[in-house]
């Protein structure tokens, strides 16, 4: 099936947006025109080191690569190595790659590719809105030229993960979050999707979904991690994509268990991306959405006007309802079919 869906992919890899990342190599559709790597979950140059290895394990060194800004547009860079680990994807131990980062920074990767393809990309961000609120700065018509914005991030009728009402992704950067927001519901610009906590935190892998990867990739032997496996145990996964995820996953699940939530993953970021992919799989609300900028316990929460008390147009389409059950086997199925080739090449 031809490549018709031109995806910019903006993310602060991250455990979560890894899978993300390796959803959008999987699917057939999507031509991902480059990858741009924010600071927020580690360090910006982190993230563009993860980006560059889980694309070489993959096999697609052919994928731009961008660096973005190393912090938010006021704050101090908030990181959560506890999350995610060290370096950001768990126990994972990836390959360094053979190419290198682009020359041009995220900002202006964002700017000339959708000057180069105007209507026609879809930009998905699963990190802080840092690099496209620098663009957009820099090119205020860069929002009417997007076919499709996805975010991922927010919370409105759930409690935050960040502080009791914020998002992480907001929370890092929230004037970055209400630029971005601001450019959205007027001169021609798509109403972006928001994918909030409140419908993100429904979608939860466990270890049987680990155990179906492995089995769908042909990878023996089959691991399903427990909660009473001793911490830090390494997958011996023959295929190495499935290792590498099994390892990042574990990370995350032990994660969810210290917070008393269960042996279990948010998968946040796939979630997004399949979004950007089909905005089919996601029920909508209408809304127009802002960030709390000034509030001494409240900085960083997304608020939703959704009867127009504020006399604005709607800018947001708040994703509220999907199958969970429906996701998790495309997802399953497409980055299984992804970890057979790259372990077919592995072994040539």
């Amino acid at each position: 099936m031809a490549a018709d869906i031109p995806v910019v992919f903006d993310c602060d890899t991250g455990i979560d947006d890894s899978l993300a990342l390796l959803y959008l190599l999987a699917h057939g559709e999507v031509d991902l025109l480059a990858v741009l790597s924010s600071a927020g979950n580690v360090p910006a140059d982190v993230v563009c080191a993860n980006n560059l290895a889980w694309l070489a394990l993959c096999g697609r060194d052919d994928v731009e690569v961008c660096l973005g800004a190393a912090g938010p547009l006021v704050a101090e860079l908030m990181t959560t190595e506890d999350t995610h680990g060290p370096w950001g994807i768990g126990y994972a131990e990836l390959p360094t790659g053979l190419s290198t980062r682009s020359q041009r920074d995220a900002a202006d990767a964002w700017i000339e590719i959708t000057t180069d393809r105007p209507g026609e990309v879809i930009g998905l961000v699963t990190g802080p809105l840092t690099n496209l609120a620098l663009a957009i700065e820099r090119d205020p018509l860069l929002p009417s030229r997007l076919r499709r914005l996805v975010i991922m991030g927010g919370a409105f009728h759930h409690p935050g993960n960040t502080t009791p009402t914020s998002e992480w992704n907001i929370a890092v950067d929230p004037e970055a979050a209400a630029h971005v927001f601001a450019a959205f519901g007027r001169d021609g610009a798509p109403t972006p999707i928001v994918c909030p906590l409140d419908l993100t935190e429904t979608i939860v892998m466990t270890p049987d979904h680990l155990a179906r990867l492995a089995a769908a990739a042909d990878s023996s032997p089959i691991e399903q991690p427990g909660i009473d496996d001793e911490r830090g145990t390494r997958s011996v996964a023959s295929n190495p994509v499935v290792a590498a995820v099994v390892d990042a996953v574990r990370f995350y699940f032990e994660f969810h268990a210290d917070q008393s939530e269960g042996y279990i993953a948010h998968m946040h970021d796939p979630f997004a991306a399949a979004v950007a992919v089909d905005p089919s799989i996601a029920a909508t609300m209408s809304a127009c959405v802002d960030v709390e900028l000034g509030g001494t316990l409240t900085r960083g929460t997304t608020v939703a006007d959704l009867r127009g008390m504020w006399g604005r147009d709607p800018n947001a389409a708040i994703a509220v309802a999907a199958d969970a059950d429906v996701f998790f086997d495309d997802l399953i199925e497409r980055i299984a079919h992804l970890a057979r080739r790259a372990g077919s090449v592995s072994d040539s």
